[in-house]
């Protein structure tokens, strides 16, 4: 089969032919999920799936690239494929997409010399060599080779961050160099210039917004006076930071400026169609003078919510595609109305749905050990005559603790020279006397009279994934000093927690259990639960759950050593999504590493999510 762009449409074997596209990222979803997601686009009249790659996923240190497990993108490439769909391949090499470093690895620009998103040789040569990585994954699944995918975009809204056709011409080269021959893309704002800056005239040009659609594909026309109209990116919600509010968009108005656009004779790519999860430490943060991390969930109020299960965005968006394309019958469990929201549906050779009995349960807590015993399992440790970066310590995310033996007899003033990247913890020995946060602007904090162990705890809360502070190093920026008086002689390590050190679960487990309602952190607490799923399809996913930490303030948490994710008491979101197929018949493991105090010592787990107040 051929794909082509003619004068006014897409050409399918030289047939018109409309995209109805839906953003699902594939490293944002369990890879047992992946098939049941897609079928579920497909039952919305979607006829392709869109995803970004994540470079630093597969990437996540140099010499090094990984299509195994959850990073398997050839094989979620050929589930699309096997449901009779398209694929449209976002591969940056800059994604944005909310995801740390905008998916540039940190390892990148570690030592200050390769340049971001330019016509520099440092940076154009790791991307050649990541290209040339993906080139066995996607030269052959191209549909001009029988497989799904219709459309390579390349880089992603370039226009907002710079103007240089020598670096997009350099990059469009090196797409077409590894063997890529289907139609190319770029995507920008319909706002200033962004649509002329962000491209070429060898790439087509597409849309991104999710409102005002007659008025942004008339500012698209304008761009560009021939070829089909497309919008790749379809906002139909938003995503989530730490501290401010849950974000929604009415499904009606939504639906009604997906009607316009499809009204207009225009492509589309819901963005998102199922948003999913930021797992471990994957999420990315904005900062415009002030930094905002982005949450855990990806939930985005998409069709298909954080579960997969359908929403009253799914029936409305459905309900409009059923007016410009056939869509395929839905079953009667997946009905408005119905009682889908408390079920997952597994897919054979026909569709099957299948309810997985289950109930809120609540989890003890009752093995506890502080971080600091935990550290011979979980960290390694380095000398170093300034606080060493992140970057410098080989650790893309996560937290590193730095150590120095300190002497004041009157106390003093710590002070951080440049900037805290991005929060931490400060200790003397094992005591902890306060926090200093980036988002405050904290540099500063007061010492007890003391002659001991300093212990900064720094957390990585997420690498800037848009504008110009991507690529920027984490840790204790600028030095480290008391009263004026730089701190020499420092120890730090990374800390092993995604995945967790198996040393470091082997102590938890073999800890007695002990009574108490209440946590002292930086601790690690965990617990044992059981599961009865009933008769499991092996084919089938089980229900997700989500983790509620109610009287918890700040950490991370383990399901099977899966980890879930960061939560935060300042929300928006209560829970934290568990993946069906993280769970287990029979005995589970839940860890929790508190940073701060818990009022409690139970944990939840729930049927549904609460994803927190909406703005309204």
């Amino acid at each position: 089969m051929r794909f082509a762009i003619g004068d006014t449409d897409f050409l399918l074997d030289g047939e018109p032919h409309r995209i109805l596209s839906g953003a699902i990222h594939y490293f944002r979803v369990h890879p047992d999920l992946w098939a049941d997601r897609i079928r579920k686009a497909k039952l919305m009249g979607l006829n392709t799936i869109e995803t970004y790659v994540a470079w630093n996923a597969h990437a996540p240190s140099p010499g090094s690239f990984s299509f195994e497990g959850g990073l398997d993108l050839g094989r979620f490439l050929d589930l699309i494929a096997a449901e009779g769909m398209h694929a449209i391949v976002r591969p940056g090499p800059y994604i944005c997409a909310e995801w740390t470093n905008g998916g540039l690895p940190y390892w990148l620009f570690a030592d200050g010399s390769v340049g971001v998103r330019r016509d520099e040789p440092g940076f154009l040569a790791a991307v050649s060599s990541y290209l040339q990585a993906l080139a066995p994954v996607l030269v052959p699944r191209q549909i001009d080779h029988g497989g799904p995918i219709v459309l390579v975009q390349v880089e992603n809204e370039y226009g907002a961050y710079g103007s240089d056709p020598v670096y997009l011409s350099k990059l469009e080269e090196m797409h077409r160099a590894i063997g890529l021959t289907v139609p190319f893309t770029s995507v920008d704002q319909p706002m200033g210039t962004m649509l002329e800056d962000g491209s070429l005239p060898s790439l087509h040009k597409t849309g991104s917004f999710g409102s005002r659609s007659a008025s942004r594909l008339e500012r698209l026309r304008q761009a560009q006076p021939t070829g089909p109209l497309m919008c790749s990116e379809f906002w139909d919600g938003w995503f989530d930071s730490w501290g401010e509010h849950h974000h929604t968009t009415p499904a009606a108005a939504s639906a009604s400026d997906l009607d316009d656009l499809l009204a207009a004779g225009g492509s589309v790519n819901i963005y998102m169609f199922h948003g999913g999860t930021n797992f471990g430490f994957t999420n990315g943060a904005n900062d415009k003078g002030v930094y905002r991390p982005i949450a855990t969930s990806y939930d985005y109020d998409a069709p298909l919510d954080e579960a997969g299960r359908p929403t009253a965005k799914f029936h409305a968006f459905r309900a409009v595609i059923e007016c410009y394309a056939p869509v395929p019958p839905l079953p009667e469990s997946m009905q408005p109305g119905g009682s889908g929201r408390l079920e997952q549906y597994a897919y054979s050779s026909g569709l099957e749905a299948r309810v997985v009995p289950a109930a809120d349960l609540a989890v003890r807590l009752d093995r506890v050990a502080s971080l600091r015993s935990l550290l011979p399992a979980l960290a390694s440790w380095s000398a170093h005559d300034t606080p060493p970066t992140f970057d410098a310590l080989g650790a893309a995310s996560g937290f590193v603790v730095y150590r120095s033996e300190i002497a004041l007899p009157s106390g003093g003033v710590l002070t951080v020279g440049t900037e805290v990247r991005d929060r931490a913890i400060v200790a003397v020995d094992g005591i902890v006397v306060g926090v200093l946060e980036r988002e405050h602007h904290d540099r500063a904090i007061t010492l007890p009279p003391v002659a001991g162990t300093l212990e900064l705890l720094v957390e990585d809360q997420g690498r800037v994934d848009y504008g110009t502070r991507i690529g920027e190093p984490k840790g204790l920026i600028g030095g480290v000093a008391v009263d004026g008086v730089p701190i020499a002689r420092w120890t730090a390590a990374p800390l092993s927690l995604d995945p967790i050190a198996p040393a470091a679960l082997e102590v938890l487990a073999s800890v007695n259990p002990s009574d108490g309602d209440v946590l002292a952190g930086p601790t690690f607490a965990a617990g044992s639960f059981d599961l009865d799923l009933g008769a499991v399809d092996d084919r089938a996913p089980s229900l997700d759950r989500y983790l509620s930490l109610d009287g918890f303030r700040k950490g991370v948490a383990w399901v099977n050593g899966f980890c879930l994710g960061r939560y935060w008491s300042r929300g928006p979101q209560q829970t934290l999504a568990i993946p069906g197929p993280v769970l287990r018949e029979g005995r589970n493991e839940l860890v929790v590493l508190e940073l701060h105090a818990a009022a409690s010592r139970t944990a939840c787990l729930l049927l549904e999510p609460s994803l927190g107040h909406t703005e309204a």
